[in-house]
């Protein structure tokens, strides 16, 4: 149990419900000489640094501990506060299902609604939806938001897209008849243009010249943006994007062997109509008193199939509660230094890897923030070597773009303090 939430008064009233008078009078089996007075931690320590120490104490009992991991391509490892889990755990959240009709429960609306209000700010934009799926059913949706305002047939993916992201969005395109295109060059059949920041190699790319390329050319700009990074760089509202998507497993959900993950979507109050899934929004009754409602739901569940604006029937209401309670617990500070942290060691890392014989960064003259591409002699041999002594190494990209062969793409976050950095440098030199 990681996280207790009940005061010292709490404790002593339950102490003398069950009729002891300390908690060392519910440890009389345990002998007195196995006992620790403490754990003998630093005064001073954040809860990261907390929990590094105390999992560094449970290792010892194991023959395996957890492997050091610096792999990213759109799933990462980061801390994840204890009160997190605490309030996704709560019964209430954990075995409730997604609210379908206005009546629905007023603790679950509220939590989806402070969820929206949390996306929207990061983005800067106007309104968010309830969450979707993962980042890739959110960059098919809001391509589909595309195709039904501008009535236009094409969508444009420009530059190195999440490949698992564009699969996504071609089956969508498929079953609407959207055409899928790779380029930076829009023309009056394209409905949107799609770019993610940084981009799936990690590097940052010129988000204000590419939402003012589709504007020129009449279609609307979609940014597929790391949540984390918002807390460093500019957020889509502010160079005039009229989507933001994105995946929020970094905003308090573990890897998880792939899932489940949640989607983000924001758009501009024009587009409202067209967003996917549901919208919760607040009103008043008859005595003033607030409340939560179901205010869009344009869904085939609650009209005609046709003019659904997505088939999609639920969101991952559990998995927003968790980035909601994650962003409200970090705040706008915590949230800059993690990206802050992240951004110094990855770039530590990368000049350390650059230093290796054989080694050199792919695209030198490109800024990134935590996640960067390395050319590396014979990667495949590498990457498996660092397996077999319990380091999860770097992406081949390779198995995606031909063209990158021998490209690794190497992640650093806050879980990666100098002594892990160190551990990775040294497993590669020998």
């Amino acid at each position: 149990m990681p996280y207790l939430v009940h005061s010292p008064e709490d404790r002593a009233a339950m102490l003398e419900t069950i009729g002891v008078e300390s908690m060392d009078d519910l440890l009389v089996d345990i002998p007195q000489s196995l006992r620790l007075e403490s754990l003998q931690l630093p005064n001073g320590l954040s809860e990261l640094e907390t929990m590094a120490q105390v999992q560094a104490l449970a290792d010892r009992n194991r023959v395996y501990p957890d492997r050091l991991t610096f792999r990213g391509g759109g799933v990462y490892r980061r801390f994840i506060p204890a009160a997190v889990s605490a309030v996704t755990s709560k019964p209430e959240f954990y075995t409730a299902y997604t609210p379908y009709q206005a009546e629905a429960s007023q603790g679950t609306l509220q939590a989806i609604f402070e969820y929206q209000t949390l996306i929207a700010e990061l983005t800067s934009l106007d309104v968010s939806n309830a969450s979707l799926y993962d980042g890739a059913t959110a960059v098919a949706e809001a391509a589909m938001m595309a195709y039904v305002h501008t009535g236009r047939n094409e969508v444009l993916v420009s530059g190195y897209v999440h490949p698992e992201y564009v699969q996504v969005l071609r089956v969508f395109g498929e079953g609407r008849g959207i055409k899928v295109r790779k380029g930076d060059q829009p023309n009056k059949k394209t409905a949107a243009v799609i770019f993610q920041q940084p981009d799936f190699l990690g590097l940052l790319v010129d988000a204000p010249a590419l939402t003012r390329a589709a504007h020129d050319a009449g279609a609307l700009a979609i940014a597929c943006v790391d949540p984390i990074s918002l807390a460093i760089l500019a957020s889509p509202g502010e160079y005039g994007a009229d989507i933001a998507v994105g995946e929020g497993q970094q905003l308090g959900l573990s890897p998880s062997f792939g899932g489940p993950h949640v989607g983000f979507i924001a758009c501009r109050r024009e587009l409202v109509r067209k967003l996917p899934g549901r919208l919760v929004g607040t009103a008043h009754d008859a005595q003033g008193r607030r409340g939560f409602v179901l205010a869009l739901a344009a869904r085939e569940q609650h009209i005609r199939r046709e003019k659904a604006t997505s088939n999609i029937c639920t969101n991952h209401s559990l998995c927003a509660l968790a980035a909601a309670v994650y962003l409200t617990y970090m705040g706008p500070y915590g949230l800059r230094q993690v990206a802050e942290v992240s951004f110094k060691r990855a770039h530590h890392l990368a000049a350390r890897l650059a230093a290796l014989p054989g080694w050199e960064l792919a695209f030198p003259e490109r800024q990134f923030v935590n996640e960067f591409p390395v050319r590396v002699p014979k990667a495949p041999s590498v990457v498996k070597k660092l397996a077999r002594k319990g380091i999860l190494g770097g992406l081949e990209v390779n198995r995606w773009f031909r063209e990158l062969k021998g490209v690794v793409t190497f992640t650093c976050t806050e879980v990666n303090d100098p002594s892990a950095i160190d551990e990775l440098v040294a497993a590669l030199g020998s």
